[in-house]
């Protein structure tokens, strides 16, 4: 397949290295630090599932020398998805499927108004990634998973060749909101606590605050016709005891380093989803009150 990973971080370039090692044509578009170490000295990828080093991507800062694809895997941040869908063009062909695979449940619908929906389907990521160092990104765990749904096939076949756990899903809406509900409350908890994923889900506060959050938007799902059981914060806890105990959220990351954080379309979307329906979201009101200093990237976040 020929294939665009339009933002090359820690989700764009673990996935778009494992297929360029598959032997697809991949060109990644990236920026600053990151795109000149990938052009020096290639891409690299740190893993317990093995690690993979691309020593020549394809690699640039914008799409207009790429030309049309088959499919653009969609990777930038919350806060860039409108202004990079006005980029997602000269990638365009009519056959050209762009797979959105951000936080929250709002970025396909955004991408859509502006290039149009029968390019645009919805996906779902779960891994825990980072960019290290310019050129290097490194995978904490073992978890890496993509759920998408139907007009993907040659998507799921390529990945599945390039050992990433991909599944079909038939109801992808459910499927986002399952991620959503869990990551906005984790993300929200691990970001104002500083503490990775272990710490949160061991203190009897934190814990409980993981998840009071998590009900917020599950309520407010179901609400919206979203089809999450009623088991569904108890399943979410068993999963999150499963995870690595190092790992940290990537609102968390952003934080850490003083960048702009993704809040407004996390815990910030519970809020104001809530706010539409007449339900009250109290703990999700008070994560994103304190996270609101940092939105726009502080050096005084990690002080």
């Amino acid at each position: 397949m020929r294939i665009a990973i339009f933002g090359s971080g820690g989700v764009g370039g673990y996935f778009g290295a494992r297929l360029a090692a598959a032997g697809h044509d991949v060109h990644f578009i990236a920026r600053g630090a990151h795109l000149a170490a990938m052009r020096s000295r290639g891409l690299r990828v740190e893993s317990a599932l093995g690690n993979v080093h691309v020593p020549q991507p394809q690699a640039h800062a914008d799409s207009a020398g790429i030309g049309p694809v088959d499919l653009v895997l969609f990777a930038v941040k919350l806060a860039d998805v409108a202004s990079a869908a006005e980029r997602l063009r000269p990638l365009l062909a009519e056959r050209t499927r762009v797979l959105c695979f951000q936080n929250g449940v709002e970025a396909p619908e955004i991408v859509a108004r502006v290039i149009g929906a029968k390019h645009v389907l919805p996906g779902v990521a779960y891994i825990a990634t980072a960019i290290a160092e310019p050129g290097v990104v490194r995978h904490t765990g073992t978890m890496q998973r993509l759920q998408v749904g139907a007009a993907a096939e040659a998507f799921v076949e390529a990945c599945k060749a390039a050992g990433i756990n991909i599944e079909k899903v038939d109801d992808v809406e459910r499927a986002r909101w399952e991620k959503f509900v869990f990551l906005e409350a984790l993300s929200g908890v691990t970001t104002l606590a500083r503490a990775p994923v272990g710490v949160c889900r061991a203190d009897p506060e934190l814990r409980a605050t993981l998840a009071a959050a998590m009900s917020e938007a599950w309520r407010v799902g179901r609400s919206r016709g979203v089809h999450l059981p009623d088991d569904f914060v108890a399943e979410r806890l068993n999963f999150v005891d499963g995870l690595h105990a190092d790992m940290r959220t990537s609102m968390q990351h952003d934080l850490e380093v003083g960048k702009p954080l993704e809040a407004p379309w996390l815990c910030g979307a519970v809020v104001r989803m809530c706010a539409e329906t007449g339900l009250a979201a109290p703990v999700n009101r008070t994560i994103y009150a304190a996270l609101k200093p940092y939105l726009h990237g502080s050096a005084r976040a990690t002080h």
